[in-house]
């Protein structure tokens, strides 16, 4: 057998882009990822609203998801990511938040988004907050899947490194957080012609990480290069999505729990799912955190206020003791009676 450092790794090579029309232009699978969910949550939540296990109207639903998508995960998402993980390059240049192609949504923020979009909605439509909010939390962790497909096929918040592992991953995007690997790629690539067709218009990191898409060539010099990696954002989309969603969906249909329970448990295990799958990804620039708190990385340090969130959603829950229909029992019509003995 061969030694680990011997194993052929897959260097990333998928495109951003469903199709290219122009360079640079075209539809991409980030979008493409969240219209699925969309779709695919609008289906759940419509399945759950038909059969009681929300006090929303299923027509209401498509209203309700449609306006959730847009101020909850997009704009909620949006600021999350410029507040949380790049507020720095958001003050230099402030339009940045409207290129959302780019990718760049902070999950934390989407969750904090959608919490405050469905307080306002209840209140509007004179519905129960944790009603329609519990229904939503089962319907998040797809929204949260697909967004974790994205991230894999964009090639970015890529994992730690994982040498000896066949099932690792070289992402050629380390390039721009690696000026060492960078300069000895360029070297090594400077002439390449699949490069130099890109270098016209394009940095020369970026014209090789561009030619890695297209050229075996290229991606056969990034092997020797690149650090074999976790797939980190296919583990956070098992635990975060499927894990999440089975373990959500089992809990609002299989058991009788009162109103705001499955909000607390979405926020609790959503939070300690995301802080174990933090241990398989690189931590960016802006962690881990610099201070008392230095051994956690920015993502686990604001899932722990989630968890609290959470402790305060089933404490409230179980006070209230308020039930979804489905769950109440049904009466006789009046004027019948029960012959059973």
């Amino acid at each position: 057998m061969g030694s680990p450092h011997m194993l052929a790794y897959y260097v990333h090579d998928l495109s951003p882009f469903i199709w290219e029309i122009t360079p640079g232009f075209g539809p991409r699978w980030y979008g493409f990822a969240y219209v699925m969910a969309f779709v695919a949550g609008y289906q759940v939540y419509l399945w759950l609203a038909k059969r009681g296990y929300t006090e929303m109207a299923p027509e209401m639903v498509g209203d309700f998801i449609t306006w959730a998508a847009l101020f909850g995960v997009l704009l909620g998402g949006r600021l999350g990511s410029m507040l949380f993980y790049n507020w720095g390059e958001w003050i230099h240049d402030p339009l940045m938040i409207f290129r959302v192609w780019e990718g760049g949504m902070a999950s934390h923020g989407g969750i904090l988004g959608l919490m405050l979009f469905t307080l306002w909605f209840a209140r509007r439509h004179r519905l129960s907050w944790t009603s329609i909010g519990d229904s939503l939390c089962v319907v998040a962790p797809i929204g949260l899947f697909f967004g974790r497909l994205a991230n894999f096929v964009n090639g970015e918040l890529y994992g730690r490194a994982a040498r000896g592992i066949a099932w690792a991953v070289q992402f050629p995007k380390e390039l721009y957080d690696n000026q060492a690997l960078a300069a000895q790629a360029g070297a090594a690539l400077d002439h390449n012609p699949a490069v130099a067709a890109y270098a016209g218009k394009l940095s020369l990191t970026e014209a090789i990480v561009d030619a890695s898409q297209h050229s075996e060539q290229v991606r056969q010099v990034l092997r020797t290069i690149l650090t074999p990696r976790y797939p980190s954002q296919l583990i956070e989309a098992a635990l975060e999505g499927v894990v999440l969603f089975c373990a959500l969906w089992s809990l609002r249909t299989l058991v009788k729990a009162p109103r705001g329970v499955i909000t607390g448990a979405f926020f609790i295990l959503y939070a300690l799912l995301r802080i174990a799958g933090e241990q398989f990804r690189q931590p960016g620039s802006d962690s881990p955190f610099a201070f008392a708190f230095g051994f956690l990385t920015y993502g686990q340090l604001l899932s722990i206020f989630l968890v609290f969130i959470g402790i305060g959603f089933l404490i409230w829950a179980f006070r209230a003791q308020q039930y979804e229909r489905v769950f109440e029992p049904h009466e006789p019509p009046a004027g019948k009676m029960d012959s059973s003995k």
